[in-house]
């Protein structure tokens, strides 16, 4: 019988997906299992696309994306941490593809890789692609939310692993990395060969209080020839999901060879979505905030109603846009997503979905207005209540 390949085989499905698909089409549902806020990309960012395609911006670009996009990025990854130079950056077609790219670049059958979880699965299950195997290092939940072992950590990059991947501000927890732990890790992995891939898909929506406009980056610390590399994604901090848009931060030396694997993979971002990115970067800075502090108050409003809900253990993250709150006696997170979904139209994701670490807990977006929070939590309510009978 015809069949892909054993490592793509053995790849986890998506349990997100899985609940989420017996869901869709049901519009008595509340939905809360995908990482999107539920407001449309902001006006001027839609139009920059659309006067792009007006004036016939339809054709191949170039593989690190247009001379614009990438010096606007250098600007704002600029400002918001150490200096970067344009040839430091390259234009992908969505964060996802941002993962990929940087894994097909540093990562090959046989490595070893090491990952801080729970953690979201595609960046999981992004090096077995390639025939790397991953060791995974899980955060611990205690009385003050979810922590690192960071000795534990250190233990695990042991010599020979070839890269350490880090989300931060992370889904689906909302842990954030602090300064002291990034510097030893940084140490540690610059005297031993390391790479480090960070995820900062959520740097901006990072809830330290005012004058915090970024989550610790690694790249607020290390050198343009460090082993670091950065991947973003326009789809969070503007609220453009749908556009899949994101982009790199590389070592010079990496930066042609990831044009290479991008003509490999994509060849290009298209042209009207990068003027979009544009618009986006040189003009959404105000976006971007009024959206973290949107966040900030729902954040406080769902975890406060969870928190007061009996069984129910939940914590406020640091940042990202996810409540991870464990609920007493579920010890089969995926049923019990499906249950809320059946019975109480309520859909919310999975914890076994970030790894075997989240067992017990469930993830909810919080990315919504207090009305739709509040419903949901409603109906979590009653749901809970039925089970205890």
């Amino acid at each position: 019988m015809p069949a892909a390949r054993p490592a793509v085989r053995s790849l986890r499905g998506s349990k997100i997906r899985e609940v989420a698909n017996a869901g869709f089409g049901d519009p008595d549902v509340l939905a809360f299992w995908f990482g999107e806020p539920d407001e449309v990309t902001p006006d001027f960012i839609r139009e920059a696309a659309i006067e792009a395609l007006r004036a016939g911006d339809t054709f191949y670009t170039h593989n690190l994306g247009i001379a614009p996009l990438r010096a606007a990025l250098a600007a704002y990854v600029s400002r918001l941490h150490r200096p970067v130079d344009v040839e430091r950056i390259a234009v992908t077609s969505s964060g996802m593809s941002a993962l990929m790219l940087a894994t097909q670049a540093i990562v090959g059958p046989g490595d070893r890789v090491v990952e801080v979880t729970p953690l979201w699965p595609n960046l999981v299950e992004i090096p077995k692609i390639l025939g790397a195997s991953v060791e995974c290092v899980p955060l611990d939940f205690g009385a003050h939310g979810w922590t690192l072992d960071l000795d534990r950590l250190l233990a695990a990059l042991a010599p020979g692993t070839r890269a350490l991947y880090v989300n931060s501000p992370n889904n689906p927890t909302g842990w954030t990395i602090d300064r002291p732990a990034q510097q030893a890790l940084l140490d540690h992995c610059r005297r031993q060969g390391i790479w480090i891939v960070a995820d900062d898909a959520y740097e901006r929506l990072y809830y330290a209080g005012p004058g915090a406009a970024a989550a610790p980056s690694f790249l607020d610390l290390a050198a343009p020839g460090d082993r670091v590399i950065s991947t973003n994604t326009f789809s969070k901090s503007w609220q453009m999901t749908g556009w899949r848009l994101g982009w790199l931060v590389a070592p010079p030396a990496l930066v042609p060879e990831l044009g290479k694997l991008i003509e490999y993979n994509t060849s290009c971002a298209q042209g009207f979505v990068q003027r979009a990115g544009v618009a986006a970067v040189t003009r959404g800075e105000p976006v971007v905030e009024r959206f973290a502090a949107r966040l900030a108050r729902a954040r406080e409003f769902l975890v406060e109603r969870l928190h007061a809900l009996p069984g129910v253990e939940a914590h406020s993250p640091a940042g990202a846009m996810y409540a991870f709150f464990r609920v007493a006696g579920v010890a089969d997170s995926l049923a019990f997503c499906k249950r809320l979904v059946a019975e109480a139209k309520l859909g919310l994701a999975p914890g076994v979905a970030f790894g075997p670490e989240g067992e017990g807990f469930v993830r909810w977006c919080f990315a919504a207005s207090e009305a739709r929070l509040a419903e949901g939590v409603a109906r979590l309510e009653r749901a809970l209540a039925t089970a205890r009978g």
